[in-house]
């Protein structure tokens, strides 16, 4: 069975061996020993309430039970932009026009904002590529806004995420390539890592201050924006089925797009019903999302529960795989 459980520090090997995986242009998961310590550190803290509310960054590991193998991540920032600036790019429409030619020109546009300033962020959504069928990454994701539904306070009313843009089949990325890499002057992995360990200065620094004309960009970058990564394209269709909408801002260095949601509209959170666990081994319902209802003891799977009235019916091993008991409180979303 596979379970989502907050993430440790003794998940550091395995947290590593994701972020080597999963390849350029994934700037949540750095390969970065600092700074996946920090991270996984800071998730232990943030599970216990250790940490200010705003400052909570929930690090959630897919582990298989059977042979103790982590087999992804995701993860939930409570809150983005606080204590360092959140910018992107929004994708404007500039009209111009000569009433003495009689012309008029819309001219599409990049301009630097921070408008998501407190929003809460899902992410960080990595599972190995030989485990991405059978129900894992859906698993994985739905996790993420489980824990969100435990106790909404603790996140913003808003609840982004950010997609990974284009790279090539040589691994390039064609934004970065002709845009976003004249500005700033460095390869992109580097621009890359500094973006995961520091406070974002540098980007504050050198990033335009001026909108950028699309049309001045070369067809290789201006074709990408707003573009998801081949292997986002999953992603995407999970988060759009959850109700996050495309918001009109990119990436500063992929153009890779971010979509949002009100955090009371998303589907796994509005619809989840809190019920009573009873243990049952004749237990044959509808295969189900269930979590528990603690966010310390934060657990998730995907297994069979029949529901009866205000009860949810588990087999021993779904209970145990959630550490709950008969009485226990569970969250259950179809």
């Amino acid at each position: 069975m596979l379970v989502v459980r907050p993430a440790g520090s003794a998940d550091f090997d395995s947290l590593m061996e994701l972020a080597v995986l999963s390849g350029r242009g994934f700037t949540s998961l750095p390969e970065d020993e600092p700074t996946l310590r920090e991270r996984l550190a800071l998730s232990e803290a943030s599970f216990q309430a250790g940490v200010a509310p705003l400052e909570a960054w929930y690090t959630l590991m897919l582990e298989d039970l059977e042979t103790g193998v982590v087999d992804g991540v995701a993860g939930v920032k409570a809150a983005v932009g606080i204590k360092r600036p959140f910018f992107s790019f929004r994708v404007v429409t500039l009209a111009q026009s000569s009433p003495v030619l009689e012309m008029r020109f819309d001219h599409k546009a990049l301009v630097l904002v921070n408008e998501c300033a407190g929003w809460s962020e899902v992410g960080s959504l990595f599972l190995r590529p030989e485990k991405r069928k059978g129900g894992a990454g859906r698993l994985l994701a739905q996790s993420r806004y489980m824990l969100i539904g435990i106790e909404p306070q603790r996140f913003s009313e808003m609840v982004l995420a950010e997609l990974r843009g284009w790279f090539d089949e040589y691994g390039s990325c064609p934004f970065w390539e002709h845009a976003a890499s004249k500005f700033f002057r460095l390869e992109f992995d580097q621009a890359d890592l500094m973006s995961a360990s520091t406070n974002g200065q540098f980007i504050l620094d050198l990033a335009p201050r001026h909108p950028i004309y699309t049309e001045l960009l070369a067809p290789a970058a201006r074709d990408v924006i707003g573009k998801v990564h081949r292997d986002g394209e999953a992603a995407r269709a999970m988060l759009e089925r959850e109700g996050f909408r495309y918001q009109g801002l990119v990436d500063l260095f992929d153009a890779g797009p971010t979509v949002a949601a009100p955090r009371d509209d998303i589907r796994t959170v509005r619809d989840a019903r809190r019920l009573r666990v009873k243990i049952g081994e004749d237990a044959f319902g509808e295969e189900a999302l269930i979590s528990t209802t603690e966010v310390s003891r934060f657990r998730a799977v995907r297994a069979a529960v029949l529901i009866d009235g205000e009860a949810a019916i588990l087999d021993r091993a779904t209970a145990d795989a959630l550490g709950v008991g008969e009485g226990d409180s569970v969250r259950v979303k179809a």
